[in-house]
C-alpha cells in the first residue's frame, strides 16, 4: 500500500535525531544537471552569457516540474486526486534542483569583471557546480551523524561523478 510522501524535516521523531532524515538530493542532482548543461554547451561553439545563464535556469526550472510531477505520478494514492497542498509541498521540496542551477549562472554572469572569456566562463561554471555538488553531498552527509570516513567518501563519490562530466566536456569539445 502507498503513502504519502514525509518532509524529511518531519521524519523520525520531533525533537530525536533519530530516525529524522537530510535531503539534499535536489541540490546535488541539480549540480550535476548544471554541470552537464555548462559541459554540453560550449561543445556546439560559444553561447553568449546571457543564453548560457537562460540555458541553466530553464533546464532547471524543466527538470524541477519534472520531478514534482514524477513524485505526484509515483507516490499517488490509488483513487485519491492531488491535492495544492500536495503539490506545492512536493514543488518545494524539489526547488533546490532550480537553486543548483543560480551560482553556476552567477560564475557567468561575473565573468566579464574577471576578464574571462566565454569559454573561460563555461569553466568557471562547470568548477562551481561541480563544487557545489561535493559541498552539498558533504553536508548532507554530516548534518545526517555520517562519520568523517564516510563524509569524504561522500565527497569522493560526487567529486568522481563531476570529474566525469569534466572529462566529457574535454573529450568533446575544449
Amino acid at each position: 500500500m502507498s503513502r504519502p510522501l514525509v518532509p524529511p524535516e518531519r521524519a523520525g521523531h520531533a525533537g530525536s535525531s533519530v530516525g529524522r532524515r537530510t535531503d539534499y538530493s535536489g541540490a546535488i542532482y541539480g549540480s550535476i544537471l548544471a554541470a552537464s548543461v555548462v559541459a554540453t554547451a560550449g561543445t556546439t561553439g560559444e553561447y553568449p552569457r546571457l543564453q548560457l545563464m537562460l540555458l541553466l535556469v530553464v533546464t532547471g526550472l524543466v527538470f524541477w516540474a519534472t520531478h514534482v510531477y514524477a513524485h505526484l505520478a509515483g507516490e499517488r494514492l490509488v483513487g485519491q486526486p492531488w491535492s495544492w497542498r500536495e503539490i506545492r509541498r512536493i514543488g518545494v521540496h524539489e526547488w533546490s534542483i532550480v537553486e543548483a542551477a543560480v551560482l553556476p549562472a552567477v560564475a557567468v554572469a561575473i565573468s566579464p569583471l574577471l576578464g574571462l572569456s566565454v569559454g573561460a566562463a563555461l569553466w568557471l561554471a562547470l568548477c562551481v557546480a561541480v563544487a557545489q555538488q561535493v559541498g552539498w553531498a558533504c553536508l548532507g552527509a554530516a548534518r545526517a551523524g555520517a562519520s568523517a570516513r564516510l563524509v569524504i567518501a561522500e565527497g569522493v563519490v560526487n567529486l568522481t561523478l563531476g570529474l566525469v562530466i569534466v572529462a566529457a566536456k574535454v573529450a568533446l569539445k575544449d
